[in-house]
């Protein structure tokens, strides 16, 4: 018969797990402690002074790279950043939630926008019902499809 006895855990001889731990450095405690003197620090310069910190992407004088680099492109200020629906994607949701206009609210309702996003519309697919369609902006395919069915489109 070969019985373990195991020890009950109590809060007194809780450890932590066999080499989870390290012990840290413990620098400046004197010549005898094997790191006192210049505490790992070095002879001189600007890094063994107190009071150092290193900028971000210093490179000790050298040129850094972020300076290297070239500037690439352009970044327009003024940019208008859509949503783009294409057609069947209003032909699909006019036709599950049985609409006939289709607005900023409904899109949102239905979970393809975000209120806070402006949406355009994009002439990809096919449309076969009549739709009001009111949005920020219309492709030209997109409006000659929807003004085809007799529907509109308006600018909201």
């Amino acid at each position: 018969m070969n019985i373990k006895i195991f020890n009950k855990m109590n809060l007194s001889n809780l450890q932590p797990a066999e080499g989870s731990t390290k012990t840290t450095k413990r620098i400046g405690r004197g010549q005898g402690s094997g790191r006192g003197g210049t505490s790992t620090r070095g002879h001189k310069g600007q890094k063994s002074r107190s009071g150092y910190s290193r900028k971000i992407g210093f490179e000790g004088g050298q040129m850094p790279l972020q300076r290297v680099v070239p500037k690439m492109g352009f970044k327009n200020i003024n940019r208008v950043e859509y949503k783009a629906i294409n057609l069947d994607v209003l032909e699909n949701l006019a036709t599950k939630k049985n609409l006939t206009v289709i607005d900023k609210e409904s899109l949102v309702n239905a979970g393809i926008a975000s209120k806070n996003d402006k949406i355009k519309i994009l002439g990809g697919g096919t449309l076969t019902k009549k739709l009001e369609v009111k949005a920020a902006a219309f492709s030209k395919s997109a409006k000659e499809a929807i003004e085809k069915l007799e529907g509109t489109t308006e600018i909201a």
